[in-house]
Order: C-alpha cells, then sequence, then structure tokens
C-alpha cells in the first residue's frame, strides 16, 4: 500500500509542476510591454528566466514556475507551453543563427530621478515601468549627494535640465505659475543643501552620477537630461547661465572654457548662450528636424548586432520591428558629428546627421542615451495629457526603454566593453 502511495504522489506532485513557457516577442505577442514586467516577475520569484536574443523578437523563457500562466493571463500576455524538445529545437536554432540565451540572473533595483509633485505624465519611463508593473523608487537631489544611488542598479533621468536653467522655457512660460513655482522650489532646494547657485547643485549631483555609473552603475537618460548632463560637466569651470536664472551674467567666454573630456557622450559642441531660445546646445536636432521632418515620414531604424559578438548592444535594440517610429522632445536626437567614438549608435536616420539611440561603457558601468520625450506622443507639450499606454502595448519605442531596464539582470553587467 505505501509503494502505491509514493506512485499516487509522486505523479500528483507531479501534476502541480508548471510547464516551461515561452514568452513570444515578435508579432504574435498580445502586450510587448507587460512582458517584460512579467520577466522580472519572475525573476523576483526565484525563476530560471533566459532572454532569447535575436529568437522571434527577443523572446523570454520561463521554466517550470508554477503560477506563470496564471501571471501571464492575469497581465494578458501571450505565452506558448514547450517541451523539453521543443526548447532543444529552440537552442539548435540559436545555435545556428545569429542568437544567443542569457540568463537573467538577477531582478535589478531601479530609481528614477525626480522631483516630489512631478506629474508622472511628464515621463515616459515612469509610466513604462508603471504599465508593466516593475516596481521603482524616486530620488532627488538630497538623496543623490548623500550617496542613496549605491542602493540601486538602474538609473533613469528623464527631461531634466542639469544646466540650472529650468529646461530653457523662460522665453515661453516665464509667466506661468508652474515654472515660477519650479525656480522657487529649486532655489530653495539649492539654498538648503548649501549652494548659492542651482546651476552648482546640479553640477554636484551630475559628478555623484557620473560616479555612480563609473562604480558600476547603469543609467539611462531621454530627452534633455541626456545633452544637458554632458553641457554641465563641460561647463564646470565657467558660467553658462544668464542673470534670469541665477542673478548674474553668462561668461561671454564660456563656449571657449568648455571641456569636452568630462563628457561621456559628446564632444565639440556650442552651448546656445541665447536664454529666450529653447535649446541647450547644438547636440540636438530638433530645430531642423522640425523644418524638414514630416510626423508620417519621421522613423529611425535599429542597428542589427550580433548576439554572440554584441550581446550589450543587441539586448539593447530587441524587438518586433528595425524600423521604429520617431518622436520629437527638448531634444530630440543628437548631432553625429558630436557624438563621441567611444558611445555605440544604436539606431539612427541612414544617411543623415540624425543619431536616436546611443550606449557607452564608463568606467565599470554604462550609460544610454535616447532621445526624445515620448514614444507615442509625437509631440509632448507641457500639461499634454499622459500617454494610455494601454492603446500602444506593442510600441517598439517604448520596448527599447524597457530593454534597458532589464538590461542589468543579465550576466553581460560583467563583460568589459
Amino acid at each position: 500500500m505505501k509503494k502505491y502511495m509514493l506512485i499516487f504522489f509522486g505523479l500528483f506532485s507531479a501534476g502541480l509542476l508548471a510547464d516551461d513557457v515561452l514568452i513570444p516577442m515578435d508579432h504574435s505577442q498580445t502586450d510587448h510591454l507587460k512582458s517584460y514586467g512579467l520577466a522580472y516577475w519572475a525573476i523576483e520569484k526565484g525563476a530560471k528566466v533566459e532572454w532569447l536574443l535575436n529568437y522571434r523578437g527577443g523572446s523570454f523563457k520561463i521554466e517550470g514556475f508554477e503560477k506563470v500562466i496564471d501571471e501571464a493571463l492575469i497581465r494578458g500576455v501571450y505565452y506558448e507551453i514547450i517541451s523539453n524538445s521543443d526548447y532543444a529545437k529552440i537552442l539548435s536554432e540559436v545555435t545556428d543563427t545569429n542568437s544567443d540565451v542569457l540568463e537573467l540572473e538577477k531582478a535589478p533595483k531601479v530609481a528614477v530621478y525626480t522631483p516630489e509633485g512631478k506629474f508622472p505624465w511628464d515621463d515616459a519611463v515612469t509610466l513604462a515601468l508603471t504599465y508593466a508593473e516593475i516596481p521603482y523608487e524616486t530620488l532627488w537631489d538630497r538623496e543623490v549627494l548623500r550617496g542613496d544611488l549605491a542602493k540601486y542598479d538602474w538609473l533613469h533621468l528623464h527631461h531634466e535640465d542639469f544646466t540650472g536653467q529650468y529646461g530653457k522655457f523662460y522665453a515661453s512660460h516665464m509667466n506661468s505659475e508652474w515654472y515660477i513655482d519650479q525656480q522657487m522650489k529649486q532655489e530653495k532646494e539649492a539654498a538648503d543643501l548649501g549652494y548659492s547657485k542651482v546651476s552648482k547643485l546640479k553640477l554636484s549631483v551630475v559628478i555623484k552620477i557620473k560616479q555612480f555609473v563609473m562604480e558600476g552603475g547603469f543609467l539611462f537618460a531621454m530627452c534633455s537630461a541626456a545633452d544637458t548632463f554632458d553641457i554641465a560637466l563641460a561647463a564646470a569651470g565657467t558660467d553658462i547661465c544668464e542673470s534670469m536664472f541665477d542673478g548674474d551674467p553668462a561668461d561671454p567666454q564660456a563656449n571657449l572654457k568648455l571641456n569636452y573630456d568630462q563628457c561621456i557622450a559628446f564632444k565639440d559642441f556650442r552651448v546656445e548662450m541665447n536664454p529666450y531660445v529653447y535649446e541647450h546646445s547644438d547636440i540636438d536636432l530638433s530645430e531642423e528636424m522640425s523644418r524638414t521632418m514630416i510626423e508620417e515620414n519621421d522613423y529611425f531604424t535599429l542597428f542589427d548586432f550580433s548576439a554572440k559578438f554584441d550581446p550589450i548592444p543587441c539586448i539593447l535594440t530587441q524587438n518586433h520591428t528595425r524600423l521604429v517610429k520617431g518622436f520629437m522632445g527638448q531634444s530630440t536626437a543628437f548631432r553625429r558629428s558630436l557624438v563621441k567614438p567611444s558611445a555605440v549608435i544604436l539606431g539612427e536616420v541612414q544617411n543623415s546627421e540624425i543619431i536616436k539611440y546611443i550606449y557607452a561603457p564608463v568606467g565599470r558601468g554604462f550609460f544610454t542615451f535616447f532621445g526624445g520625450h515620448d514614444p507615442e506622443d509625437y509631440k509632448h507639450y507641457v500639461m499634454d495629457p499622459p500617454t494610455e499606454l494601454e492603446l500602444y502595448k506593442n510600441s517598439p519605442g517604448y520596448r527599447l526603454i524597457l530593454n534597458n531596464i532589464l538590461f542589468p539582470a543579465t550576466n553581460k553587467k560583467k563583460q568589459k566593453t
């Protein structure tokens, strides 16, 4: 009798074990964005999760975890149950093609640099994280300066102005209540932290963030955060802010005093010193693109990298299409001639100066800069309503953001490039 009970118990236990599932990321997927959240959830739960680079759009395989199918159904994510022999065939295909398998080892701890009270729809990344159900924490200048970045694996900066010029909204919004309130709050924050100017506070913050990357952190920045990060570093020895921003005139020779050696992404740029021009420097191509680009024709192309020999840029460009719809921002795209040779171009408008998406190693860490404000809002204006990602579940542009969030989970973070 005991023998039969053991056999029955073994069969019953086997029935409780979940099947391995494949989360396809090609055009069959019903919700690409929540698929990233499902992979993150499975990693947190201790499941073995593999990222199949360049296989069906960068699919995920989750091994025998009891509740993964229920979770996929709840999130509206399309999945396929696969057997060991099915997976053996997939691995054979991966071996013979431009594909590879990476294990996702650890759910990265995510931080978003954002002030208290900021509208969440101002930030495409927080929209993506919230929709995908990936947990994150927020921090601001005080937390950065006291060393809190050490708690995190991944940091996001979005539409920030690290030059101390409040986004250069002076000409269009100097009398707006939100602009006046923003300036007052930032000046008070700077004074409370012992700085005479907001620009000096922001420089200290940028230096701390650069140190975070040098020591092995992962930095992702969009829109004006990308170019103003390097502008602040280059302008550390001079004053680029006119009196309406910091109470005294800018140095008229500032452009001759920029130190590009301190920058992580850009070189040889010129700062836009006119406070009435809604632009920080000639790194950005927004003005030229707004004159020459029609929305219907605005697309950029992702490079096709080798999964086996260029795994990091391959991770960052996983998608179900190589042609991605463009979108504007205060910093829409980066001028090719001003991108440092150390940066790898991930996305571009071919045969043009327009670079949309770059990454590079810095010290023991990495950064990725992505031009534009919101991948599904072509021209996002102040006080525009938030993008409803339920309408854009398969957005290629938002997928690029989420690739970056899972990148620190891979063992390729240990690889020197």
